[in-house]
């Protein structure tokens, strides 16, 4: 199929015309070194992005279950090593990260004896709480 040049002259006029000069340049015309170095990072930040919202998206299987892939790194356990009870309270939550142990435990087996607990001792399973 051969060119009419005259016509595609004549378009790129038009276009000219209607959107301005910089519609029917080339796009290399005004790239530059820093051009391609912001180009480059704002590939990058989207990429993140899209890795993150992948992972909010992405589900696995567990126990059955498809659960979201981000609610798994999370490392929270919920039930007491010592008296293996769950628990969804806050206050809980703080004595599990320092001690491994719930607060009514912390109470009964640790408090005032912190350095014994550290060292490794824990109640047996059959003794009285």
């Amino acid at each position: 199929m051969k060119k009419d040049l005259n016509k595609i002259a004549a378009i790129e006029k038009a276009i000219e015309q209607k959107y301005g000069k910089e519609a029917i340049q080339n796009p290399k015309a005004s790239w530059d070194e820093a051009k391609e170095k912001e180009y480059l990072e704002q590939l990058k930040k989207e990429h993140k992005k899209n890795l993150k919202k992948k992972d909010k998206i992405e589900k696995v299987e567990t126990d059955g279950f498809l659960v979201s892939k981000q609610l798994l790194i999370k490392d929270s356990s919920r039930v007491c090593p010592v008296c293996e009870v769950y628990s969804f309270s806050a206050k809980d939550d703080v004595y599990m990260n320092k001690y491994k142990c719930c607060y009514n435990c912390y109470v009964q087996w640790v408090e005032n004896r912190e350095d014994r607990w550290l060292s490794g001792w824990r109640p047996e399973k059959n003794e009285d709480k």
